[in-house]
């Protein structure tokens, strides 16, 4: 491979959908996601880029650089998906269960569900449906119950009508529960399925490691991938990094809705979510490559929201964080994105990873003086020096 100056690159866009489909087929809520993570490092290993394992279940991989820098950058994505456990076994044959991850039971009422006994050869599904499903028997009551995970049962495929039954299927409280994805791509482009958050994510930095392995680009510096399978549940990016890691770009969903900006068929770029502002200096670079190769990329904030970023930092990771998405409307419910969208977050990542670091000799330690920090040339600074005393007074 060859470096040279950053340039789009051309995307294999029948691998990005077929890579999403196959992503949304594998259940996989947080705390089982064995079978996801096999795939992943299938697919890796087909590219030619091996991979590792970490003990809580992390997948690793790099595409390495021309030479070492001291300063690598990361992308960071993750398999796991909310679901749900079974809680208890019901005295009519149903099931209560608790959610995985931040979600609410409005959204899973009617899902279709798989239910993961300990005898890994049952197939077990189920329907997850209100207390009070039957508009025949219930009437306008039905309008008037709640919305709350006390308040729907899984209904299981199976002649059970007591606890017995239940256990004679092998069920047990602490089974894990996936709400199937029913993944569609409509001919006009839109993707609609549970889960695209972040499986969509995935599939779209896949796709931009295989273009840079296809076109054969040797990326600016040493690409970390860090797969993760506990965001759902707020610690996935917690371990697993690379120590050289400068730059963590986080990709994930974005949050299409009234009063945000991010489009299902656009890039989302994040500058600041529920746990804060991400790094000036890497999304205002990530913003100026977008504009500089005509990607449609739009700027957001979220405010009910988090991911790897937030896992990694809080872990003690010494690096400048940003947060690249796709749109995703109705994030956490019955979800669609666009493939127009995820083109152009796949051809934002190609051109990111063929760019140099925001800092490429300050970023190569983790510190340095402060009059030597390269912003200090750009920015304006006090015309008769810094001030004395506390910050706002005269």
């Amino acid at each position: 491979m060859t470096a040279r100056k950053p340039e789009p690159l051309k995307l294999d866009l029948e691998y990005l959908r077929q890579v999403l489909v196959e992503l949304l087929e594998i259940p996989s809520p947080s705390g089982r996601t064995d079978h996801i993570q096999q795939y992943v490092g299938e697919r890796l290993s087909a590219l030619g880029i091996s991979s590792t394992l970490t003990r809580r279940g992390a997948l690793s991989a790099s595409l390495p650089g021309p030479r070492s820098t001291g300063a690598d950058r990361a992308v960071v994505v993750h398999t796991d998906t909310i679901g749900g456990m079974v809680k208890r076994l019901k005295e009519n044959g149903r099931l209560e269960i608790n959610p995985i991850g931040t979600h609410s039971a409005r959204f899973a009422e009617g899902a279709h569900v798989r239910i993961f006994t300990d005898d890994l050869d049952r197939l077990v599904t189920g329907q997850v449906l209100p207390l009070k499903a039957s508009g025949h028997r219930y009437n306008e009551a039905v309008d008037l119950q709640g919305v709350g995970w006390e308040l729907v049962e899984v209904r299981v495929d199976e002649p059970v009508t007591d606890e017995a039954g239940l256990r004679a299927l092998g069920i047990d409280v602490g089974d894990f529960v996936a709400l199937l994805p029913n993944p569609s791509v409509t001919p006009s482009g839109y993707v609609k399925s549970r889960h695209l958050d972040d499986k969509a994510g995935v599939a779209a930095v896949l796709t931009a490691f295989k273009a840079m392995v296809d076109a054969r680009v040797t990326p600016a510096v040493t690409a970390h991938l860090l797969v993760t399978v506990t965001e759902e549940i707020g610690h996935g990016a917690s371990h697993g990094l690379d120590p050289d890691v400068a730059e963590i770009v986080s990709v994930d969903a974005a949050v299409v809705a009234p009063g945000q900006q991010s489009r299902e068929n656009a890039a989302t770029l994040a500058m600041g979510d529920g746990v804060g502002p991400f790094d000036y200096h890497l999304t205002r670079n990530l913003a100026s490559i977008a504009d500089e190769h005509g990607v449609d990329l739009v700027r957001d904030v979220f405010d009910y929201y988090r991911s790897d970023a937030a896992s990694a930092v809080e872990a003690g990771a010494h690096a400048r964080v940003a947060l690249l998405g796709f749109g995703v409307d109705a994030t956490h419910g019955h979800e669609r994105t666009h493939l127009d969208g995820l083109h152009q977050l796949t051809q934002l990542l190609c051109l990111y990873l063929q760019s140099p670091l925001v800092f490429p000799e300050w970023d190569a330690e983790p510190e340095g003086d402060l009059a030597d920090f390269p912003s200090l040339a750009v920015q304006p600074a006090h015309e008769d020096g810094p001030r004395e005393g506390p910050i706002g007074v005269e």
